[in-house]
């Protein structure tokens, strides 16, 4: 997602929000609520590593659909969603409406998942191949959360927090750390779902609250349709609302943002162990199926309560008749060209010049807490992360309670190296957000085919998969290394690690490294019978099978495919 880091530090001053004591006393509410939440957590005991990172397998639908949603909802949605629907409009929803996959998280990956008995997906990945193929996902998967998602959620979180209350960075962005993390360390996973099921509905009640009033203040949908249609984006015809580009489109071409946001979506949702976690959290796999589906629905919504508020804040800025509209242009900085030279400022200032008093608490408790939420995740995934697929490996005796505190700690090691990696990624400035989406093109491709592959071919070998990882991330770190030199020499070599659309890169890359790995399999021997047994399809055994089909029936299906006809008739309208 888009975070201009610099314009929103240097905006802070002139569009900080003024509370009163109603917005207040809404914000003291919502820490009762979170203590008592998290003191009533505290008193349950942790017995075991399963309790703490899984909260013992029992998670209800309803838990795991609001933490999968609540997890994925950053700052960089409440900031950097909006802030690109200010500037582009509707070229980066494909991101936000690809969360349909979570679907084949629940309908295909779960019976998987649960036959496995795994806490990680890098064990997964070790019952699937071998224990290389686990060793490399699970330093990737750490590296990754401390070098992008806890560092960036903390950074974003502290310049957001400065940005609307006029809060120290540096003080914002600890007392976010400290405060997320000790409710975390002390309840493990439940804390995690326990809360999100608490700060998702005040987050979808802040966020529709300025979608209601946006669109009453600019006088309605069409309005603002029209606005921004009549907005060029680029040379090709172009604009605002076109939601699939001309494939010459230097930014967002139809091709790489349709096909390499669904290669993204599918690793994001259906492999990465941030949000796998909470559905291997269920107590079965009918709560943990229905809660995909609920988080699925939950993750239609975005696009609505934070892209379109962004597309509002930007069509405010072309209505000079309107006083808010005037004040939109002024911290938008509205160009003569009719673009926005400072976008990321939109969805402060909608909260700002929208909201009466009493609500704007209700918006600033939505902000604390799809901050808090991201980052209780984050540490919670990371610390399973290394206690079972590092410590436990090299200690496999280790008493649970062991287990329990190992975890702790690994807990507050992830949050003392990501807050220490701000130093680094601050200096980056604008390049953030190149450097966001380069990570995830290395990512996303040899990891989303390695998974696919090993649950729907069962002849995919253990080399196959272990090779394809290792090639797949070499050329992933080759793409990254080139973009930070920008060599000035132009070949093909050139060209495909640095010119190249980073969309188009990561489509080619996954297709490379799906044909590596059907390569590799031809000329390597095959895992055996047992090897495979249960984690791909056609090894179910009878009982298996029965055990799925009698966890779903037909509302799952019905509901299902009102997700996916929505998703069809989104892009039908925005096409």
């Amino acid at each position: 997602m888009h975070l201009n880091f610099m314009t929103l530090a240097a905006a802070a001053d002139l569009n900080r929000i003024t509370l009163a004591s109603w917005d207040w006393i809404v914000i003291a509410l919502f820490f009762v609520a979170m203590i008592w939440i998290c003191w009533d957590v505290s008193r349950k005991k942790k017995e075991t590593s399963g309790d703490y990172f899984l909260s013992g397998r029992s998670a209800t639908w309803i838990a795991i659909g609001a933490s999968i949603f609540a997890s994925n909802i950053g700052s960089e949605h409440l900031i950097g969603l909006a802030g690109t629907g200010a500037s582009a409009g509707m070229a980066q929803a494909h991101w936000e409406i690809q969360g349909w996959m979570i679907l084949i998280l629940g309908w295909v990956f779960v019976p998987f998942y649960e036959r496995s008995m795994v806490y990680t997906m890098p064990e997964f990945l070790e019952k699937r191949y071998n224990k290389q193929s686990r060793g490399i996902l699970t330093w990737l998967s750490l590296a990754s959360y401390v070098l992008t998602k806890v560092s960036v959620t903390v950074l974003a979180g502290g310049l957001a927090l400065n940005t609307l209350l006029g809060i120290n960075f540096w003080v914002a962005a600890l007392a976010l750390v400290i405060i997320t993390a000790i409710y975390t360390v002390i309840g493990g996973m439940e804390s995690v779902l326990k809360t999100s099921v608490l700060q998702t509905p005040i987050l979808l009640i802040g966020s529709l609250v300025i979608l209601y009033l946006g669109l009453k203040e600019l006088g309605g949908w069409n309005t603002m349709m029209d606005i921004c249609g009549a907005q060029p984006v680029n040379e090709y015809g172009d604009s605002m609302t076109d939601l699939m580009r001309s494939g010459k489109d230097p930014e967002f071409p139809w091709y790489g943002a349709l096909f390499g946001s669904a290669i993204i979506g599918f690793w994001y949702w259906c492999t990465d162990q941030f949000i796998v976690q909470r559905v291997l959290s269920g107590k079965d796999q009918k709560e943990a199926r229905r809660g995909t589906i609920f988080g699925a629905y939950l993750k239609l919504l975005p696009v609505f309560l934070f892209l379109i508020p962004g597309m509002i804040a930007y069509a405010l800025t072309k209505t000079p008749d309107s006083a808010i509209g005037q004040q939109l242009a002024a911290a938008l900085q509205l160009q003569p060209n009719g673009t926005v030279a400072n976008p990321d400022i939109a969805f402060p200032m909608l909260v700002n010049t929208l909201l009466p008093v009493g609500l704007k608490g209700v918006v600033i408790c939505g902000i604390l807490a799809a901050l808090m939420s991201s980052l209780a995740s984050l540490y919670n995934s990371s610390a399973m992360l290394y206690t079972i697929d590092i410590y436990k490996r090299k200690h496999p005796d280790t008493d649970e309670k062991k287990l329990v505190t190992i975890g702790r700690i690994a807990t507050v090691v992830v949050v003392v190296l990501g807050v220490l990696w701000i130093f680094v990624i601050q200096r980056m400035g604008k390049s953030l957000y190149n450097y966001i989406q380069s990570v995830q093109s290395l990512l996303a491709p040899a990891i989303a085919a390695v998974f696919l592959l090993g649950i729907s071919w069962k002849k995919t070998s253990p080399k196959a998969g272990m090779w394809t990882l290792i090639v797949g991330l070499v050329l992933g770190f080759t793409r990254l290394i080139t973009m930070i030199v920008n060599p000035e020499a132009h070949n093909a070599f050139t060209y495909i690690f640095n010119e190249m659309n980073v969309y188009a890169f990561c489509v080619w890359m996954f297709l490379f490294c799906i044909a590596l790995a059907i390569v590799i399999t031809l000329l390597t021997p095959k895992p055996a019978p047992e090897q495979v047994q249960g984690l791909c399809f056609g090894t179910a055994t009878e009982e298996q099978k029965a055990v799925t089909r009698a966890s779903w029936n037909k509302w799952d299906v019905i509901h299902s495919v009102i997700i996916l006809a929505f998703t069809v008739a989104f892009y039908i309208y925005f096409w």
